[in-house]
């Protein structure tokens, strides 16, 4: 059997469904707004070793977990929902909801059917010096990169990079979502907010966007074309354009692009790529749970038609 869980109707989710749909192949959705109605149990070393247990959603037929051979998993955190952001974390709904999250994480760990992606895997991208580490051993290169809260550290840093005729962008150094920006002169003015948090530096790396979705074995490139510093706000922020069309990614860097996925434990991945006019392929970072659907849509590549196949196990 095979689980989508998440928010049905957010794109990369409601995506697989359909394609799942259109080849004829049956799953179960597990929508994360029922949270209250779920009841999840399960024995790590049920009968034989094997992990048993059921997931039951009042008026729906019960899930045998070990039954569950593909599981694509997009879960959100209770500040995501109406009924829960505004209580107090000791609320036993928000506590309730807390222990569903951490069961079906465990479980999604231990199923062993194919998972997209496991914690572990996803894990990586909490600290984006260590995933930058696992990047350079798959042979891609890097940007040179400081991460700090010192502002004299920082300063340095970038007056180094402009006396080399080089810009630096600022990002944040863990997962959490933040909008790529060049340093300014107005921003060494107020470098000593760093100290109570640590922020990335990278020097600017110029050349062409290319980024990569892995599925499995399979490879989608998307090459990218903006105004902006940062493609996915340039219309919003710059007031700027962004073009997205299928590239064909030369095979050593689709091959290092999978080996990569494999190397983070991330069957499903998306890898943004930079190519220098020089010919080198760096990688700025690894997103493990990529919203894919925006790439789809604007290039018509089948990317999630690859996760149902691979979750169907019809593809490697």
């Amino acid at each position: 059997m095979i689980v989508l869980a998440g928010l049905p109707d957010e794109p990369p989710i409601a995506r697989v469904a359909t394609a799942l749909d259109d080849l004829g192949i049956a799953y179960r959705m597990i929508d994360q707004r029922r949270h209250a109605d779920m009841h999840l149990s399960f024995d790590p070393a049920g009968a034989q070793g094997i992990l048993q247990g059921h997931l039951r959603c009042a008026g729906e037929e019960d899930i045998a977990l070990e039954t569950v051979t593909g599981l694509y998993q997009r879960l959100h955190s209770d500040d995501s929902f109406p009924d829960l952001c505004d209580l107090p974390p000791t609320h036993p709904a928000r506590v309730r909801f807390g222990r569903i999250v951490t069961l079906f994480t465990v479980f999604s760990d231990l199923c062993s059917g194919r998972v997209l992606n496991r914690t572990p895997g996803m894990g990586t991208n909490n600290s984006k010096p260590f995933q930058a580490q696992i990047i350079a051993r798959a042979g891609f290169a890097t940007p040179r990169t400081l991460i700090t809260n010192v502002p004299d550290k920082a300063r340095a840093f970038v007056l180094d990079a402009k006396a080399h005729g080089t810009e630096v962008i600022f990002k944040s150094a863990s997962a959490v979502r933040s909008i790529v920006r060049t340093v300014t002169a107005g921003d060494l003015n107020r470098l000593d907010r760093l100290r109570i948090c640590p922020v990335q530096f990278q020097e600017r790396v110029t050349g062409r966007d290319v980024r990569v979705h892995v599925v499995g074995e399979q490879v989608f490139a998307t090459r990218i074309t903006t105004t902006g510093v940062d493609y996915r706000y340039a219309s919003r922020d710059d007031g700027g354009e962004t073009d997205l069309a299928p590239f064909a990614l030369p095979p050593e860097v689709a091959a290092r692009s999978v080996a990569l996925s494999q190397a983070l434990d991330l069957p499903l991945a998306g890898i943004d790529l930079r190519e220098t006019p020089q010919g080198e392929w760096v990688c700025f970072e690894v997103n493990p749970s990529p919203a894919y659907s925006y790439y789809e849509a604007n290039t018509g590549q089948p990317i999630s038609t690859a996760i149902a196949q691979y979750l169907a196990g019809m593809s490697d």
